[in-house]
């Protein structure tokens, strides 16, 4: 069976560059550079991006500050090792750029500036909480396949109805997930009293299917 990757994993974003491009690393002669995204949310809030992108990609592209994008790719991770640790490391890897123009844009793209989505595999025991306030989540860590037995492990939040749904959720339920990508800032605390402003990035559920599969490879979706 072939697997259509893009359909396991993507995203669409559109914001504002706020950052010169970095050089990242380089693969089998191509290069790849790294600039961040600015996301506007529904709140006066905002989410910044880390987007990783080939020199290809922007060879003739205008990566000015302050411009207006529309990014397609997919959210991508990967394990980087400092001081003999392993921290999982995640990016928007992007397949396409695009110049944003407000007369050029359908009614449909208007609304979306934040989207991902991802079908992939529950690889670890979800956790589910309450803030001080009452408010549910629960987080999820997802395994997503990527090309050449590669997989990509999304953290994901959830909310409300369906924190509480995946508190029971079994390791290796396969779900479909569309959200949105998210930064959040929190402070990491070390023994020695330390303490290290850090920002962690996410999916930000807003609905959730969980796959069944049956003994004739049929599939159904039970939305949540």
């Amino acid at each position: 069976m072939i697997t259509n990757y893009t359909e396991n994993n993507y995203l669409v974003l559109i914001g504002n560059i706020v950052s010169d491009k970095t050089f990242s690393h380089e693969i089998y002669g191509e290069s790849f550079y790294l600039f961040n995204l600015e996301i506007p949310r529904l709140s006066e809030n905002h989410d910044i991006i880390p987007i990783t992108i080939s020199e290809r990609l922007i060879a003739n592209f205008d990566l000015s500050i302050g411009r207006k994008v529309v990014i397609e790719g997919q959210f991508r991770s990967y394990n980087s090792y400092e001081n003999e640790k392993n921290k999982l490391v995640l990016t928007v890897f992007a397949k396409d750029i695009m110049e944003y123009k407000d007369e050029e844009q359908d009614e449909q793209k208007e609304k979306i500036s934040n989207e991902v989505v991802l079908t992939g595999y529950v690889c670890k025991k979800p956790i589910y909480r309450q803030t001080p306030f009452g408010r549910e989540i629960a987080d999820i860590l997802l395994a997503v396949n990527r090309a050449y037995n590669k997989s990509d492990y999304i953290p994901c939040i959830a909310w409300g109805r369906n924190a509480r749904f995946c508190e029971n959720m079994e390791v290796g339920t396969e779900v479909k997930i569309i959200g949105r990508v998210q930064s959040r800032t929190y402070e990491k605390k070390f023994e020695d009293g330390r303490v290290e402003k850090r920002v962690a990035y996410e999916v930000s559920i807003g609905s959730l299917e969980v796959i069944n599969k049956k003994e004739n490879d049929e599939t159904r979706a039970e939305a949540i």
